[in-house]
């Protein structure tokens, strides 16, 4: 798990790049101006379709009278607004990690392969349409999982790991397939995707438990809905920062793995002439 750590610390340091620190504002605003134009138009009447459905739900009441007998009728006022918070997370979590998939990966590839692994072919195993479809198809699982997972979520230790699973196993296909996209041929990258495909989802349930920490922060009941509108960019940032982390540990992985299997490769042929650099060199930055 060395290569893993190493890893990290490179994406680290790279978080620190002003290309990078750039290119990370852009997902925030996108990201909060989708969600406050979406909590204009449709937050009061989101709040009342929850509330109109556990209202409906006769198997919910008597734990519904519970609860509310408990708090002295507060939860039934904050039962919608939680709700919707609850089911609003996994989605800003899933459009930060897209956007930063989209507006983020390829430069941050490319950022890392021309000052660590300048020799290294590009095959183009994978085009933009390619990486997208992958994209999309791995998000739809993703939301499959969540929406099939939901009611577990009532319980405590499960709601601690059922969501991080989910957005760590997206994380690990998405973000794994764009870091090769660019400079493996398709044979390579299923290669590679079988052969570190543990470390690979290791990383991706890292980046996803880091992703569910800020939302650790809803637990704090109807305070922190009041201030809903200062809280909501502060957490687009962090998990642009997360989520760029990841695009960077699993670029800086992923494209070591690459050269390792190149030189494995061409040392197992000796296709090499004396003369000839290594396929790649990968340099200390």
């Amino acid at each position: 798990m060395s290569d893993v750590f190493l890893a990290l610390w490179r994406a680290v340091l790279y978080c620190l790049h002003p290309r990078v620190i750039l290119l990370s504002l852009l997902p925030i605003l996108l990201a909060t101006a989708l969600f406050f134009g979406l909590a204009w138009f449709y937050w009061e009447a989101a709040i009342e379709a929850v509330r109109v459905a556990v209202d409906g739900w006769p198997w919910l009441q008597p734990a519904v009278r519970a609860l509310d007998s408990f708090t002295g009728g507060a939860f039934h006022a904050v039962i919608g607004p939680l709700v919707v918070v609850a089911i609003a997370i996994p989605v800003l979590l899933i459009v930060s990690l897209l956007l930063v998939s989209a507006f983020m990966g390829a430069t941050v590839v490319r950022l890392v392969a021309a000052r660590r692994f300048p020799l290294l072919e590009a095959k183009r195993g994978a085009g933009w349409w390619q990486s997208m479809a992958w994209s999309v198809t791995a998000t739809l699982i993703a939301l499959l999982a969540l929406l099939v997972s939901l009611p577990l979520w009532l319980v405590p230790p499960l709601a601690l790991v059922l969501p991080p699973l989910v957005w760590g196993w997206l994380s690990y296909r998405v973000m794994s397939f764009d870091a090769l996209a660019e400079h493996a041929s398709v044979e390579e990258r299923r290669t590679l995707l079988q052969r570190h495909r543990w470390r690979l989802f290791t990383i991706g349930l890292v980046t996803g438990y880091l992703g569910a920490a800020p939302s650790l922060v809803w637990v704090g009941g109807a305070m922190t809905l009041v201030m809903m509108p200062v809280l909501l960019p502060a957490f687009v940032w962090l998990y642009t920062l997360v989520f760029a982390l990841a695009a960077l540990w699993f670029t800086h992985y992923c494209l070591a793995a690459l050269a390792q299997l190149r030189l494995e490769r061409a040392g197992a042929s000796d296709d090499l002439p004396p003369s000839a650099p290594p396929p790649l060199q990968a340099l200390p930055t």
